[in-house]
């Protein structure tokens, strides 16, 4: 699982994507090509935008849910908390100076 969480974390745009989320969560897949357009200057088509998303979702970061007609999508921090914890671990007294 990891190893799809830092292949997604690899692409620019993917992280645009996450960005995007971090500053304001539950977008469509419209919202978001609109967004990284007008902020970022990027023309993607909502294909692309869509393949992007598909890989962040493979690797767990974003998670889509369905209101009707319409499929928002979601940050998920859980599998960078496993990352950050696999390597820095939960911290102990004796390790704060």
């Amino acid at each position: 699982m990891a190893d799809d969480v830092f292949k997604a974390l690899a692409d620019p745009t993917r992280r645009r994507i996450l960005d995007e989320l971090v500053e304001r969560n539950s977008q469509t897949l419209f919202e978001i090509c609109a967004r990284l357009t007008t902020r970022h200057g990027l023309g993607l088509s909502r294909q692309a935008v869509s393949q992007h998303l598909a890989v962040l979702e493979a690797a767990g970061l974003v998670v889509t849910r369905r209101e009707g007609r319409y499929k928002f999508h979601d940050l998920n921090t859980d599998p960078l908390e496993h990352i950050v914890g696999r390597w820095l671990g939960p911290k102990t007294p004796e390790s704060t100076p």
